[in-house]
């Protein structure tokens, strides 16, 4: 049974989500019969490669509020990554474009070491301060998980994998995706948002019970999660 997981790597809730699906893989009766394939998904696809500006003074201006309530909403996240052992940094993240890291995403799924790659690149930016956008970066933490460095270096100074990304984004537009984290369990079962693991268990299983060849669904979140835990085409409040 495959999983597909739209994401972008700036989003937190993505990340969030991302570990509330390993919880559940782990609880989950045939883990290894799933196969879980990242799809990318673009926030700010106009974002520049490095942006300087602290991360709390631009998303208040993005959405017309206070440095103060933008801080108080990642508070939340703060708690409930440390419940994931997620140790989210916000004060030293440094935006970016995403586009080559969704390329090198897609190289990573080639050589099988693409969740690998997706959770360096969130420890990268979202604990570890670093420029999401920068060669440097995404060079290095493809090069840890074991990407090789001449194929790496290939693809950050050429297009490849360019065509793949603009793919996944087209996907998500016409299956109707405008936020993310975005879960589709065997090519029918869809959910927004970052569920809790309790709730893509029973997703899992619904599908593991389910399985036949059917258009997507999409479900309301499970009780007291309104899919609203997610990042939408205007970016991400927090």
């Amino acid at each position: 049974m495959r999983v597909d997981v739209w994401s972008d790597v700036v989003c937190p809730w993505c990340y969030v989500g991302l570990a509330n699906l390993g919880t559940a893989l782990d609880r989950f009766e045939h883990p290894d019969d799933v196969e879980v394939v990242m799809h990318s998904f673009q926030l700010d696809p106009g974002a520049p490669r490095r942006d300087e500006q602290p991360l709390e003074e631009r998303l208040a201006q993005k959405y017309g509020t206070s440095v103060g309530q933008i801080k108080a909403q990642q508070a939340r996240i703060v708690s409930l990554g440390a419940e994931r052992g997620l140790d989210f940094r916000f004060d030293r993240a440094v935006g970016g474009n995403t586009f080559d890291a969704h390329r090198l995403l897609h190289l990573a799924r080639v050589r099988g070491v693409q969740l690998e790659l997706t959770h360096a690149l969130g420890k990268a930016y979202f604990t570890d301060g670093e420029p999401i956008g920068e060669p440097a970066t995404l060079r290095g933490r493809a090069i840890a998980v074991g990407l090789d460095a001449d194929e790496v270096d290939a693809v950050l100074h050429g297009e490849a994998f360019a065509a793949e990304v603009r793919e996944d984004i087209e996907a998500a537009q016409r299956i109707g995706i405008s936020g993310v984290p975005f879960f589709v369990i065997d090519g029918r079962l869809g959910v927004s948002g970052a569920q809790p693991p309790e709730s893509l268990l029973d997703l899992l299983e619904q599908g593991w019970a389910t399985r036949e060849p059917a258009p997507v669904q999409i479900l309301a979140g499970a009780p007291g999660v309104d899919g609203t835990d997610a990042c939408g085409p205007d970016g991400c409040e927090i």
